[in-house]
């Protein structure tokens, strides 16, 4: 039996920006997208804390240690800048190597999306 299991996830990060006019995806800092293990063109799934709101996207890298969360194309009606946010990947695994797998979190400064 296969189980999707969360793989990745990067804890409260604030949106530095919202693109309406781009053509679509999230883009995140090259560092934190190395910490959390996640690559670029990557389904994520986004999470904004501070209106609900839940949506699947795809990754673009960032600038590395840019601190940048910007949300492109129509995923930025669905957030403004200064919103946090929660950014989770999934992965599909056998159901015996799920119950041993550790996922990839990473909890960054929220007032600058930075890991330190």
């Amino acid at each position: 039996m296969q189980i999707e299991v969360v793989k990745s996830k990067i804890h409260r990060v604030k949106v530095t920006g919202a693109d309406l006019n781009y053509i679509g995806s999230i883009t995140i800092d090259e560092t934190l997208m190395d910490a959390s293990n996640i690559i670029e063109g990557e389904k994520v799934s986004i999470v904004n804390v501070n209106n609900g709101e839940r949506f699947d996207t795809y990754v673009i890298k960032g600038i590395k240690n840019s601190g940048d969360i910007t949300l492109n194309g129509p995923a930025a009606r669905r957030v403004q800048k200064g919103d946090v946010i929660i950014i989770m990947s999934y992965a599909r695994m056998d159901f015996e190597a799920a119950k041993k797998f550790k996922p990839w979190m990473i909890f960054p400064n929220e007032d600058d999306n930075s890991l330190t």
